[in-house]
């Protein structure tokens, strides 16, 4: 056996003195030479026990025994570097590395199996969940060989949780092990294969292929399938991003975690041709014709998707290397704004351009104001989005809003928004529009109620929906003045021929005489029948608004005609046919204006025999 050499203070032989000053090797015991042996004739035993021809599973046979093989590595690795400095040990060395190359090939056909073994358990749902149980539980909980100790550690996880977790205990740990040793490369492109395998698979399940469709393709759609297939897009995104892409995130820091260069390349090259491809989609449909006006809410929902997980995104493809796949994202929602942008000005043009000639019946709603209408009502359930897309507009010059409302002290603490400015400019240009529309009824009492119903019909609309919220309070107050001046407008030009048909009170004296008297009440009976014939058949949708027409109209017209009846009908008592002469009473005149503006149309001959029976019933005697 070799002595165990110790230098002397006073030893001054040459051999010596070489000993102590060599530059190349540090003096080391025979002793550590030991050592060094022993752990290679240790390292023999267990690594050829478990070479490559063994069929048994190293670490799912036995956990502990698979522990002792990366110990006598990493001790083998030891030795390889003593031998290194040790010009005598070339024959352990060689004997060294012919181990250590049998050690690697177990190790790698170990993490093969345990990747393949697991594919299932090692699904992104599962990792994530190990990684919360695992950073509560310690490496030696992990790799316990006790069964039940293992059950209490992990009693709050499932099965899948707690398998999941002691694969990936036993991948870093052979990561670790063959990354220091130098065979990090042929570790790296197992994993690559297999996981790039299973995301790729992970995303055909939820309906992302590999090939993406192009926006002609895309095109073709109909806006019913476009709008599913968008739907479903966004479901799957959701997953892939939370889920696939989060999890194979999660697993490849803890593999890898060893090595921060492997866990950037390994990741970027499993996940980037599926990321860009799954990004890549919204770009596609953004660049599609925009046929209708309301493709704008698909634009919408993908950049609402893609904002929602944009955070994520940016976490997860942090790398330098997966920058490309934030570019595709960035690109997505580019595009995604300026065609939603070009849309609304693609809408305002339709609006301003809109040439139909067609007079809508009675001066009801516009076909034009119910589809705008309902399109922007649309667009303001979106105003997060849209504030986010058009937040770098300026206010323009000529603004929708009323002076007031800037100067008021609540506005100048909180200015419109660019989504506010936005909408009430698209409704102005409807309201703009359906004043040239309203110029197409040749009798300008229609035209009034027309605009008076259209106006009506969008104050409803703001009223009750999310716009009253994003155009306040005043928008309303200011729009509810011109529905009340519009109404005003029609009552004069459509009954201003009735009521000038009575006169005035104070023309009654001096008394008039029978004849004047027969005089007035033909003229009433005229004016009266004319307007009620015409007004009958127009139409005023709005319960609240046609009431306060109808009462309107009553208060000034009933009282004026009361008056003079009972002053005078007692004049007339002679006459043989005084319901042709007198063909209302008071009374009669509230039940005939109750029948204005239901759209339903009385001719001539209708209205005359309408008027006699209901002038016989209610004839007082004189």
């Amino acid at each position: 056996m070799a002595t165990v050499f110790i230098p002397s203070s006073k030893a001054s032989s040459a051999s010596s003195f070489s000993v102590h000053q060599s530059p190349s090797f540090p003096r080391l015991t025979p002793l550590s030479e030991t050592t060094m042996e022993e752990s290679v004739d240790h390292a023999h035993a267990i690594i050829t026990k478990w070479d490559t021809k063994s069929p048994a599973s190293l670490f799912r046979e036995n956990r502990k025994e698979g522990r002792e093989f990366l110990k006598c590595v990493k001790d083998l690795r030891s030795a390889m570097h003593f031998f290194l400095t040790q010009k005598w040990a070339s024959g352990n060395l060689v004997l060294a590395q012919q181990l250590m190359q049998i050690a690697m090939k177990r190790l790698e056909k170990e993490f093969f199996e345990i990747l393949s073994a697991n594919r299932d358990r090692l699904d992104p749902g599962s990792v994530k969940s190990s990684i919360s149980w695992r950073s509560s539980s310690s490496d030696n909980d992990l790799a316990s060989d006790d069964d039940d100790e293992i059950n209490v550690a992990g009693e709050s996880i499932s099965e899948v949780e707690r398998v999941s977790a002691l694969a990936m205990y036993d991948l870093k740990a052979i990561a670790d092990c063959m990354i220091g040793c130098g065979y990090g490369k042929e570790c790296v492109k197992i994993y690559k294969i297999i996981r790039k395998s299973i995301v790729d698979e992970g995303l055909y399940h939820i309906g992302i292929e590999r090939k993406s469709s192009s926006s002609s393709q895309i095109s073709k759609l109909s806006l019913q399938d476009l709008s599913h297939k968008i739907k479903r897009w966004v479901g799957a995104a959701t997953i892939a991003v939370k889920t696939l892409f989060n999890g194979e995130r999660i697993l490849c820091d803890h593999v890898f975690s060893a090595s921060d260069s492997i866990t950037e390349s390994s990741f970027t090259e499993i996940t980037k041709e599926g990321a860009k491809t799954l990004f890549r989609f919204p770009e596609l449909v953004a660049k599609t014709k925009r046929s209708s006006p309301e493709k704008i809410f698909c634009f919408l929902d993908l950049h609402e998707a893609i904002s929602n997980l944009l955070p994520e995104i940016e976490s997860i493809f942090s790398f330098e290397s997966a920058s490309t796949v934030r570019l595709q994202v960035s690109s997505s929602l580019l595009k995604l704004s300026e065609a939603v942008k070009t849309t609304l000005s693609e809408f305002e043009s339709a609006v301003q351009k809109n040439s139909s000639k067609t007079l809508v019946t009675g001066g009801g709603i516009h076909p034009l104001t119910e589809s705008s209408m309902n399109y922007i009502t649309s667009l303001a359930d979106y105003d997060g989005e849209l504030s986010e897309i058009l937040g770098d507009r300026p206010v323009p010059a000529q603004s929708p809003f009323p002076k007031s409302y800037f100067d008021s002290p609540k506005s100048i603490d909180n200015p419109p928004s660019a989504v506010a400015v936005r909408l009430a400019w698209l409704i102005l240009v409807l309201i703009c529009r359906l004043d040239g529309k309203a110029e197409l009824y040749k009798d300008i009492s229609l035209s009034y109620l027309f605009l008076a119903n259209n106006l009506q019909f969008v104050l409803e609309k703001v009223r009750t929906t999310k716009l009253r919220y994003i155009l306040g309070e005043e928008w309303i107050f200011m729009h509810e003045k011109k529905v009340k001046q519009y109404s005003a407008s029609y009552e004069v030009m459509g009954w201003s021929k009735v009521f000038s048909s009575l006169p005035e009170s104070n023309s009654y004296e001096p008394a008039m005489s029978p004849e004047d008297v027969k005089e007035w009440f033909t003229r009433f009976n005229i004016a009266f029948e004319e307007a009620y014939r015409k007004q009958t058949s127009w139409v005023v949708q709005d319960g609240k608004l046609r009431d306060e027409m109808k009462v309107s109209i009553a208060k000034k017209l009933v009282p004026a005609y009361g008056e003079f009846y009972e002053k005078h009908i007692g004049m007339l008592g002679g006459e043989r046919n005084l319901e042709v002469l007198v063909r209302f009473s008071p009374d009669d005149l509230g039940n005939y204006l109750s029948d204005l503006f239901q759209g339903t149309s009385i001719s001539g001959n209708s209205t005359s025999s309408s008027f006699s029976s209901q002038s016989q019933k209610s004839r007082p005697t004189p």
